[in-house]
């Protein structure tokens, strides 16, 4: 039995190992299974034919079900997936998995450039959507200035990551404290990240925009992968090193932005995720559909949790994901210290 199977479409065929295809199934599997649960899962514990029979469009649950359910499931399943493939980008980038940009300040970026939105002008998704992109754009740029010496690679980085992800945090804690009581209330609401309330009206242009930079990592993925064998190797083959790590970084953090936008910062997805995947697909870098199906399942269990934990309270899902990634976090520190 060999390690590897043959994908065939018409005259087309790809030659892929078995524990990547398997890992993936795996994982799509789960997300089936976790988001059917999530479906029945609501104010009121919904029996599984009346979920399906609602989705077939039938019976007296169809609102609730399709409407007001499901596109709760969708957001998570997607920002999950596009927080995955933000942090894959940015470890393959570093080469470090602690290149995540929940670490390195991206994330604080673009809350702080939300928050802008918010307190300064009259908070339109269009406007969340541009200032969290312009604001994790402003400190992807101040981390990279900082860390020149090894560009966007080493432990260099990382640090400055992290003392940037502090100062950005200082300075969203004084956004906060300057504005309006209620301007300020609900800044701090939506800074836990939640999918609360979502519904398909504001989800169309947020899916649009990561089906378009899924698009465009499909075809910037082998020069990422190159990348990761040396930047000596990688140009020798052809890879134009320069213009790839400014597209790479564009799109992680519009990954990041867009989830921010709508959802709030969302933190340690973009961490974990990447680096299961990779366990789970037994590849050796970062691969980008493993991370981004990991990450899917890592936000709808999160926040399937958040609503179950204290019933009929909903938790943020942001609170859930700082707990278990705080954990996961503290783990892969204690691991790599005992291989110092």
């Amino acid at each position: 039995m060999t390690g590897h199977v043959v994908l065939r479409a018409g005259a087309y065929s790809i030659r892929v190992a078995r524990r990547p295809v398997a890992a993936a199934l795996a994982l799509v599997a789960a997300a089936l299974v976790v988001g059917f649960v999530a479906l029945c899962f609501g104010a009121s514990w919904s029996h599984p034919m009346e979920v399906l029979a609602a989705l077939a469009g039938r019976g007296d649950s169809v609102v609730v079900i399709r409407d007001w359910r499901l596109p709760r499931v969708a957001a998570a399943l997607v920002f999950g997936a596009a927080l995955g493939l933000a942090g894959a980008i940015f470890q393959n980038l570093t080469r470090n998995a602690l290149g995540s940009p929940d670490v390195i300040g991206l994330d604080a970026g673009s809350y702080t450039g939300a928050l802008v939105a918010i307190t300064v002008l009259s908070s339109t998704p269009a406007q969340l959507a541009v200032s969290s992109a312009a604001g994790g754009l402003a400190a992807a740029a101040a981390v990279y200035f900082l860390s020149l010496r090894s560009g966007l690679s080493g432990m260099r980085l990382i640090v400055i990551g992290i003392a940037v992800n502090a100062m950005l945090t200082a300075v969203n804690s004084w956004i906060v404290l300057r504005a309006e009581l209620e301007v300020a209330m609900a800044a701090t609401g939506w800074s836990a990240g939640s999918l609360n309330g979502v519904d398909w009206a504001e989800l169309a242009l947020p899916f649009g925009v990561v089906g378009a930079l899924a698009l465009l990592l499909v075809a910037l993925a082998p020069g990422m992968h190159q990348t990761g064998l040396g930047d000596d190797l990688a140009v020798a083959s052809g890879v134009r090193l320069n213009p790839l790590r400014l597209l790479l970084v564009l799109a992680g953090v519009g990954c990041t932005a867009t989830v921010t936008a709508v959802a709030g910062p969302i933190v340690f997805i973009a961490l974990a995720a990447p680096q299961i995947g990779r366990l789970l697909a037994g590849t050796a870098g970062v691969a980008l559909l493993p991370a981004a199906l990991t990450g899917g399942v890592l936000l709808l269990t999160a926040d399937l949790l958040a609503q179950v934990v204290f019933a009929p309270v909903a938790l943020p899902v942001g609170v859930v994901t700082t707990v278990i990634g705080g954990g996961y976090l503290i783990w892969l520190l204690v691991r790599r210290a005992g291989r110092a």
